[in-house]
């Protein structure tokens, strides 16, 4: 795969070899996350850039409901970027309350979604061997975070606040699984992302306590 392999290093941090995807990917990624904590349109196209690396990052990593998570970000991404551009425009998109009664159809979707995906993920190595020739590394946990940061990503399109009580979950959990994968530069990256989903929810909820 040339440069886009995550045996392409670039530099050495210690003793940890640190690839170009993995630096490019986790450098817009904390772009896209600083930019959205603040409310600024320049958090979508950030978060393409970091998208496509990180497809081909947990491809290789053999992460995959990250990696197909990548493809629910680009449309999500694209959504959003048209949401916030013609809310910049016609004025009417501004940040809000997710509606309580929506909240058990957003807990059943994860739940159900976890587990159905988890299980997927699971035997997709039986399924597509030619593909995926290595199980996949935690299933039902990647899982989780797959979905929750679908559904995260859709809530923040909107500009609802509790997206960022989804992010900062996300976040925490994010920081082992990667840790334990041996992504320990991605891995500092989540808690440095841990950090800014606390204050886009800080900063978000009192902008919204302000309408």
């Amino acid at each position: 795969m040339g440069i886009l392999s995550i045996d392409f290093i670039v530099f050495k941090i210690g003793s940890y070899p640190l690839s170009l995807i993995e630096l490019v990917g986790t450098l817009t990624g904390l772009l896209s996350v600083w930019w959205a904590a603040r409310t600024n349109i320049l958090t979508w196209p950030a978060g393409i850039v970091n998208i496509f690396c990180f497809f081909l990052l947990f491809y290789q990593s053999q992460l995959y409901s990250d990696m197909f998570l990548q493809v629910f970000f680009m449309a999500t991404t694209v959504y959003g970027w048209k949401s916030w551009a013609k809310g910049a425009v016609d004025k009417k998109l501004e940040i809000s309350n997710l509606k309580p009664k929506i909240w058990p159809l957003y807990l059943f979707i994860l739940l159900f979604g976890t587990f159905f995906w988890g299980f997927l993920m699971s035997e997709l190595h039986s399924l597509l061997p030619q593909i995926f020739s290595k199980e996949a590394s935690l299933p039902y946990l990647d899982a989780f975070t797959a979905i929750a940061s679908v559904i995260a990503t859709f809530l923040l399109a909107q500009k609802k606040w509790e997206s960022w009580v989804f992010w900062v979950l996300i976040d925490f959990i994010s920081i082992f699984i990667y840790f334990y994968r041996g992504l320990y530069v991605v891995s500092i990256e989540y808690i440095i992302f841990l950090l800014i989903a606390s204050y886009g929810l800080y900063n978000w909820y009192g902008k919204r306590m302000k309408v």
